[in-house]
């Protein structure tokens, strides 16, 4: 947003700021190799969760979990850029400012694991055994 409409308001300028967030939402998904892996990912989790009939309570933790990690990895990339502005020389602050951003996506993600497996598992394993039981009832 440029600095011009630092203090207007409107819709116009509401208008403009959803632009601007489409913008950079866009090119975190076109150039950022992790963003791509966490959209890749979603997907699997979304088809899974669908395919499981997973209760709509457990839909919604995914769902926050999801967007989480989505929040982080697309802050992560505005520090990096952000860094990068400030010193195109290699600093040891600009490195460790860079990595506790990718720090905070990684222990988020640790955890989205966690939360995923404690949804999936069981999940999983009813799915599996009332398969087997509808093939021994096949087999009589």
């Amino acid at each position: 947003m440029g600095l011009q409409d630092r203090n207007k308001r409107g819709f116009r300028r509401l208008l403009r700021s959803f632009g601007y967030a489409w913008t950079g939402l866009t090119y975190v998904v076109k150039y950022e190799q992790n963003m791509q892996i966490h959209l890749i990912l979603s997907l699997i989790v979304f088809c899974m969760a669908f395919a499981l009939s997973i209760p709509v309570s457990h839909w919604l933790v995914l769902l926050l979990v999801i967007a989480g990690v989505f929040a982080l990895e697309i802050m992560n990339t505005a520090i990096e850029r952000t860094v990068d502005l400030v010193t195109e020389e290699y600093h040891p602050h600009a490195k460790r400012a860079k990595d506790i951003a990718a720090a905070a996506v990684f222990v988020y993600s640790i955890f989205a694991v966690i939360i995923g497996l404690l949804i999936f598992i069981p999940a999983l394993l009813s799915y599996f055994s009332f398969s087997y039981a509808w093939m021994g009832a096949l087999s009589l």
